[in-house]
Parts: C-alpha cells; sequence; structure tokens
C-alpha cells in the first residue's frame, strides 16, 4: 500500500515565510510556515488524497513523527521528558483540560529527535556547556554587578547548572538578567565569537528574556547541508535558524525554558533537565548515495537517499515513509504495482512493503521504525 501525504504547513510566530516555499518552488507565504508533520499525532496527522486522516489507516500507532521544519526566528529553549517521565507527568495531569496553558504533558510518550539540515546552514542551541568554558566566555562581560552574580552563581559548588538555571527563570534575578545582557551587546572574544553572535540575535528577538541568559550556558551548533544532531531526552536545546527534516518519537510533550510567552513550569523543568555538560556530536552524512542516521533509540531510523537518475532499492521496516526533498522521484513497490510520484515537500506512506524501489533525480529521506 502506497499512499500520498501532505500537510499544511502549522504557523508558529518562529516560522519563515520562505524556506519551505523556497524547498517547494512557490512564491513566498503571506503568513509565517514553520512546521509541516507527516505523521498520525491527533496533534495533526497528515492527509490522505481521499481526504481521510492517515490516523483514518493506521489507529494512530506509528512510532515517530517526521517533519519538515523551518526556523526564522529562535524556538523556545525546551527540553523533552524519558518515557517514564511522561507517563507519570500525562497521569498526574489528567485533570487538567488538554489545551490548558499549565499543562506540560500532551501524551505519556518521551520525546528524543533528530534533525538533518537542509539549509546550506543550521543554527542550533544544544546541551550544556561546561562551567569553566562559560566562565571564560564572561571574562568578556565585563564586571557590572549582574555578571558578577552570574559568575559566583556558576562557581559554587554542587549542580552549579540547575541552580543557574532555576535562580533565572524563578522570576527573582532579572536586574541581573538585564546587566548580563546589556555587557553581552558589547562583549568580545575571538574564542567564543560565534556563540556570542547567535546569543546577541537571540537577544535581539527576545529583549529582557531570561532564556537569552540560558542561551549563555549552552553550546551552538552550527550544522552544514546534510548533517544532522540527535537530541536525547533530557537534552536541553533551541533551534535558532534554517530548514531541516525532523524525525522524533510521537509526542508533543514540551517543558519550555526561555524564549517564549508560553507556560513554563521551572520546578518541572528542573526536574526533567539532564544538566551533564558536553558538546553534542555532529553527525555527517556518508559519502555513499545512502546515508544513515545512526540514533539510540528503536521508535525511529532515518536515511537520506541521493538519486542520480537511476533506481535504488532500499529494504525498509513497515511502515515507512518516503520525503521528498529535491528533484523529481517516485517510489514503487518490488512487486511491480503502480508507483507514486512524491512532490517535494510531500511524502509517501508504504506499509505491507519490505522493500522500495526509489526512481528519478533528487533527494529523499526514508524514515522507518527503528531496529
Amino acid at each position: 500500500m502506497l499512499l500520498t501525504l501532505t500537510n499544511a504547513p502549522r504557523d508558529y510566530a518562529w516560522g519563515s515565510t520562505s524556506l519551505l516555499a523556497a524547498l517547494e518552488g512557490r512564491a513566498p507565504s503571506a503568513v509565517p510556515e514553520a512546521e509541516v508533520w507527516f505523521g498520525d499525532h491527533p496533534g495533526d496527522p497528515a492527509d490522505l488524497a481521499d481526504g481521510r486522516a492517515l490516523s483514518d489507516v493506521t489507529g494512530g500507532g506509528l512510532p515517530y513523527l517526521l517533519k519538515l521544519l523551518a526556523a526564522e526566528l529562535p524556538l523556545s529553549i525546551q527540553v523533552h521528558p524519558t518515557r517514564e517521565q511522561a507517563r507519570e507527568g500525562f497521569a498526574r495531569e489528567q485533570g487538567l483540560a488538554a489545551e490548558d496553558p499549565a499543562r506540560n504533558y500532551r501524551d505519556d510518550n518521551h520525546k528524543p529527535e533528530l534533525i538533518v539540515a537542509l539549509s546550506d546552514r543550521f543554527e542550533a542551541l544544544g546541551g550544556l556547556r561546561p562551567v569553566e568554558d562559560t566562565l571564560r566566555m564572561l571574562e568578556s562581560f565585563g564586571a557590572s554587578p549582574g555578571v558578577e552574580a552570574l559568575r559566583g552563581r556558576l562557581s559554587a559548588s554542587g549542580d552549579a547548572l540547575r541552580d543557574v538555571i532555576g535562580w533565572l527563570l524563578g522570576g527573582g534575578a532579572q536586574y541581573e538578567v538585564d546587566e548580563v545582557i546589556s555587557a553581552l551587546a558589547s562583549a568580545h572574544s575571538a574564542e567564543f565569537a560565534t556563540e556570542l553572535d547567535v546569543v546577541r540575535r537571540v537577544a535581539d528577538r527576545n529583549p529582557g528574556d531570561p532564556g537569552v541568559v540560558v542561551a549563555l550556558l549552552m553550546n551552538v551548533i552550527v550544522l552544514r547541508r546534510g548533517e544532522a544532531i540527535f537530541l536525547r531526552a533530557g537534552l536541553l536545546h533551541a533551534y535558532v535558524s534554517g530548514l531541516g527534516v525532523e524525525i522524533m518519537a510521537a509526542s508533543d510533550n514540551v517543558l519550555r525554558g526561555g524564549l517564549t510567552p508560553k507556560h513554563i513550569d521551572v520546578a518541572e523543568l528542573l526536574a526533567v533537565l539532564d544538566t551533564t555538560p558536553g558538546p553534542v556530536p555532529v553527525i555527517a552524512p556518508g559519502e555513499d548515495a545512502v546515508s544513515s542516521y545512526p540514533v539510540p533509540v528503536p521508535d525511529f531510523a532515518l536515511r537520506r537517499v541521493e538519486l542520480d537518475g537511476g533506481e535504488a532499492r532500499v529494504r525498509v521496516r513497515r511502515p515507512a515513509m518516503v520525503l521528498a526533498t529535491r528533484g523529481s522521484v517516485s517510489v514503487a513497490g518490488v512487486d511491480g504495482g503502480a508507483g507514486i510520484a512524491v512532490a517535494v515537500g510531500t511524502a509517501a506512506y508504504a506499509d505491507g512493503e519490505d522493500e522500495l524501489v526509489l526512481a528519478g533525480r533528487g533527494e529523499v529521506f526514508v524514515a522507518e521504525p527503528g531496529a
């Protein structure tokens, strides 16, 4: 069974009027286009050509959610729970309405995720930088009382990163936040030039937001086209700019940590947050026509396939999806049945097929359950 999947872009304010439009070869949109969901999550199941939703076919059982993501402005800083945390949190909040702004858990699943850059440059914040590195960066911020307060708290014993994030987001540190953001504007460091540039742009879009100082504690990651990062449960992150293909466990659970007018539950964020510092490894694409992006979770797997005008046979685990991101491509089963063309920005859903025949010239991403 091969089905064509489409969906309307979600118009979150951080989206882009041009990135998805350029991918699909159409004029810029009048409103921001942020995400296109290809999945059966009840929040926005994909559309079928006959007017049904994909969830009508799957019954809502897909273990993964595939997306196109286009960011013109920084997303909120956020973290996702483990499966155990999600189950406990979802059960605890059953008395809240589904759209209650105080609700943290929309479902009972975890949400590890992988994003692959489609734009030539994709910027993200991911994970927490080692404290000693951040203290070295702060040497360029001068010695205002707010900056000194931040330095002092980072130098304290114990889990300093958790304590500092709780202090920044708790509502009692606005004076210090404003002073640090003011010092950021004139800070100069050759070692941290990229980090300062990215966070200044975050600050320009979020004046006075404590999340700007949280961003100063995080690693800045710059991906080139085809490169990817995997974001495990508990890892603080925020996408800053660019276009990408994102795949995650089928969940919409988000705990926010700044850069947003939405609800921030500081206590729950800190309970879920993993403050282990260190870089987020960049996964480079392979040199072969088929590139895999290995991840340590069973919910999903993702491969990139480049087609040069011929055919490529790809074995898949069911159910699979094929998302077209460049060129003119088609997908068919190996039994010789009729294939379907997959337009750029749309996907094909394949169930009942253990092997797919991809043809044409361009690029596709193949999503499937993990091994």
